[in-house]
């Protein structure tokens, strides 16, 4: 018995010294991220394997999507400082459980065909129930199949279904739309068309508004077209795709296309090929008053450019519900034209602090801001 005590004593100790290298490896890596004043970043968690969507549980829990892994995490700050953060699998051998959305107590979790629900999750982290198939409707098409999702403030769950290709006129509403349902899967509606594949959205903390990224087409070159910033201010809206893109520019794709006076524009083009992701409005009080209801978006970086673009968190300003300027933010995951990390959602925490996924170094950053003096 004491000689297996000494095997996993050893075996514990070898464990914390391959974290604690890793950790080490990727606050390495972090210290090239540039920031404005005020600002750090620090390694949050690491060995998240695909880390992917983000999204806030009770008690500062953070559950983290997978897209190749096929897990979904979570994140238990043990210490509440950040500087204990304990990696939980909570679901594994799912179908890219990119989005997940937290409410009433229950983790819902996106799959390409469908929608599960993990009851009580909170005092089950690890040994979850078995998931309740909240929908199983949704097409199998895997090509822009991965979804973000999350809970709106009119209590409906909303969820993506991207186009099944890079252009097309796909056939069926369901594609190229977020949809929306009742929380117990029932109700299902389309609630904005054109949208070619967006993976993050988030409501206007004040008007409570719908706002999104889109993924612009590829092979159009470098520079087009725009990825986008839109805004739903209420259900309805066709926004283009697959007809046109950034201002209504007609897409060469189509000889055959409907008045481009029936599409809404893009409230803000973003980088061509940024691959725009997550996006959240920023509602805390650490960071200092001008960021406050701004939007911070994950640019997960091009596949395809000849210039490599985008790897960063950029900041969309907005002055009386418009979308004014486009800036970086935290910029360094990509170093000339290699890339170290790609940023895939961003996370306003209870404290006020930001959390960045990034599937590539598999881990969650921090950002917080340390002169805090005279910020409220």
């Amino acid at each position: 018995m004491a000689k297996r005590h000494r095997i996993v004593s050893v075996l514990s100790v070898l464990f914390l010294l391959l974290a604690a290298a890793g950790c080490g490896k990727a606050q390495s890596n972090v210290e090239q991220i540039q920031l404005p004043p005020g600002f750090r970043i620090d390694v949050y968690a690491s060995g998240v394997e695909g880390a992917r969507s983000l999204t806030l549980g009770d008690n500062g829990i953070v559950f983290v999507g997978s897209r190749n892994a096929g897990r979904v995490y979570a994140l238990v700050d043990e210490k509440g400082d950040g500087s204990a953060v304990a990696v939980i699998t909570v679901a594994e051998n799912l179908d890219t459980p990119n989005g997940v959305a937290y409410g009433g107590g229950a983790l819902y979790v996106a799959e390409i065909s469908r929608i599960l629900r993990y009851d009580n999750i909170m005092t089950n982290l690890r040994q979850p129930p078995a998931p309740v198939v909240v929908t199983d409707r949704l097409p199998q098409e895997r090509h822009h199949g991965w979804k973000f999702m999350a809970l709106g403030p009119d209590g409906k769950l909303y969820v993506p279904v991207g186009a099944p290709c890079n252009i097309c006129a796909s056939q069926g509403e369901h594609f190229a739309s977020i949809m929306r349902m009742n929380p117990d899967g029932s109700g299902l509606e389309v609630f904005a068309q054109g949208v070619r594949n967006t993976v993050g959205f988030d409501w206007h903390p004040a008007t409570q508004e719908l706002w999104f990224t889109d993924n612009g087409r590829d092979w159009l070159g470098d520079d087009l077209p725009p990825d986008e910033l839109n805004h739903a201010p209420r259900p309805g809206i066709h926004f283009g795709y697959p007809y046109y893109y950034g201002d209504n520019v007609p897409d060469p794709e189509f000889s055959q296309r409907p008045d481009s006076a029936a599409f809404t524009g893009p409230a803000l083009k973003l980088g061509a090929h940024v691959a725009a992701l997550g996006m959240r409005f920023y509602t805390g009080t650490m960071f200092p008053a001008e960021y406050r209801n701004q939007i911070f978006i994950a640019e997960h970086g091009s596949w395809n450019r000849t210039a490599p673009t985008g790897y960063r968190i950029s900041l969309v300003r907005l002055q009386a519900g418009k979308a004014v300027s486009y800036e970086g933010f935290a910029e360094g995951w990509l170093q000339a034209i290699n890339a170290w990390g790609r940023p895939v959602d961003v996370l306003v925490m209870p404290d006020g602090a930001l959390l960045v996924s990034d599937d590539r170094s598999n881990a969650v950053y921090r950002i917080s801001y340390e002169n805090r003096q005279g910020n409220n």
